[in-house]
């Protein structure tokens, strides 16, 4: 299984259309022929396209859970899609997309999510579509109209507000990790704001899965590493073996400088650094 790419984009407009889609569904249908994305310098003629976004999300879930199966069982873990937890706010109709979980359940609990991941990746480059069953590619991203994954603003809230959602359910939620899956880089406007959604200990992460999303500049990794363009498999791997087998714990507050400095002093009287921050986490959070 390789990492996101043009043939993959190609292999889910072929197998749509022989299974179940109409071009209508998928393409623009435009006075130049059928487009994923309406070209720069071309109108798109009143449409809107929406009846692809169902399609390319089933798709995405499915590839997502193939190319991180192999990482989950080196991990001693299960790769489980639409993952269900209660405690979690993760309700069937806003499930995880995503998770590495003990046991290969689509219900969890807590205890058993060792990872979450939320994807909003989509058709990224611009393709025609010739009939009978042609599709050929047109030009990256930066040749058409369209926002694609994460460099849509409303993908982007999206996903933090899912992200926070769960962060907000409880004190089950702070040992999870949460990474946001994409396949396209992320706009100027977004880098200090993922950058501080990772320090802050919110979201552990952005990661673009396509390493050539264009030929052009883009943004290919933050100052702070809030988003990255994954390169390789090797780096998949690493991420999510850092993120799973590191004791991990989230914690926020906004109380006054004294009472910090009286929680950090009663903490720094336990014996051992674990026990310290085992002590500051309950303390922060009574």
């Amino acid at each position: 299984m390789t990492l996101w790419n043009n043939d993959i984009e190609i292999q889910f407009f072929t197998e749509a259309l022989k299974n179940f889609a109409s071009p209508e569904q998928l393409f623009y249908n435009l006075q130049g022929g059928y487009f994923a994305y309406v070209p720069k310098g071309s109108d798109a003629e009143g449409q809107t396209l929406q009846s692809r976004n169902a399609l390319i999300g089933q798709f995405t879930e499915k590839w997502c859970k193939t190319l991180f199966e192999p990482i989950a069982k080196e991990l001693d873990l299960h790769a489980v899609n639409s993952v269900v937890c209660d405690e979690l706010g993760l309700s069937r109709q806003s499930s995880a997309d995503l998770a590495f979980c003990t046991t290969n359940n689509t219900v969890q609990k807590p205890e058993n999510i060792k990872l979450l991941f939320e994807i909003k990746m989509s058709v990224v480059s611009n393709y025609k579509f010739i009939h009978p069953n042609k599709v050929e590619y047109v030009g990256d991203y930066k040749q058409h109209k369209g926002n694609p994954s994460l460099l849509r603003s409303d993908s982007m809230l999206k996903a933090i507000g899912k992200s926070i959602n769960v962060r907000v359910s409880g004190i089950a939620s702070t040992k999870i990790p949460i990474v946001v899956l994409g396949n396209s880089p992320i706009t100027d406007s977004y880098i200090k704001k993922v950058d501080f959604l990772k320090t802050s200990g919110v979201i552990q992460g952005f990661w673009s899965l396509n390493p050539n999303p264009t030929n052009a500049d883009y943004v290919k990794n933050t100052p702070k590493f809030g988003f990255q363009t994954i390169l390789d498999k090797k780096q998949l791997y690493d991420n999510c073996k850092e993120l799973v087998i590191n004791d991990m714990n989230y914690f926020s507050s906004m109380i006054s400088k004294l009472k910090l400095g009286e929680i950090i002093r009663i903490a720094s009287q336990e014996a051992t650094d674990i026990a310290k921050a085992e002590k500051f986490l309950t303390l922060i959070r009574s």
